[in-house]
């Protein structure tokens, strides 16, 4: 193993221990994995960005997606430690101006996102972040978005994955997820 990878594995154990779950949200059945602790602290936020800095490491990009809305929290802050533009995936009627549009499903039934047009330039290398990667509905979604902006999608990125939901089956490049995370859907005894 890597020290490149060791390190990777160091942090995302040490972040994973701060997550907190709320079982029944957002709806009975489901087992809420909440990484928002993370941002209460400025040196797990440091270490979230630095994991996924050096998994990133010298691949080119461009440009970083985040989806809203939780990719809002730490998209930016990634964009500016790989020295990239950010531009943000929304839901209809947020964006001003000439929008691409896309219809996906997810977990929880149909979507719909937007992104500018015009402000990813054809040809620009893009990741596509996110918080969790569940059925992968909203990452296939921004994906057609960027294809449709004629990007090159170098990889998605999330800090956590239910595995047993196989969404990374659905994308269109390459997958990274700092951490796994449920086995199988919660079932309240």
């Amino acid at each position: 193993m890597s020290d490149k990878v060791k390190e990777i594995s160091s942090l995302a154990r040490e972040l994973k221990t701060h997550l907190k779950q709320f079982p029944n949200f957002p709806k009975e059945g489901i087992l809420f994995e909440d990484f928002l602790p993370i941002f209460a602290e400025p040196d797990l936020f440091n270490k979230l960005i630095t994991a996924f800095k050096l998994h990133v490491g010298h691949k080119k990009v461009d440009y970083v997606i985040g989806l809203e809305s939780r990719g809002f929290l730490f998209g930016p802050t990634l964009a500016l430690a790989l020295n990239a533009g950010f531009v943000p995936v929304r839901k209809p009627g947020k964006l001003p101006g000439p929008t691409y549009q896309v219809e996906f499903q997810k977990e929880y039934g149909s979507d719909v996102f937007e992104l500018q047009q015009d402000v990813i330039p054809k040809g620009a290398k893009v990741l596509i972040v996110d918080d969790i990667l569940a059925t992968g509905g909203s990452a296939y979604g921004a994906g057609e978005l960027a294809l449709k902006a004629g990007a090159e999608i170098v990889e998605f990125l999330f800090v956590m994955e239910l595995d047993f939901l196989k969404g990374r089956d659905r994308l269109h490049a390459p997958v990274f997820t700092l951490f796994g995370g449920q086995e199988e859907k919660f079932k309240d005894s």
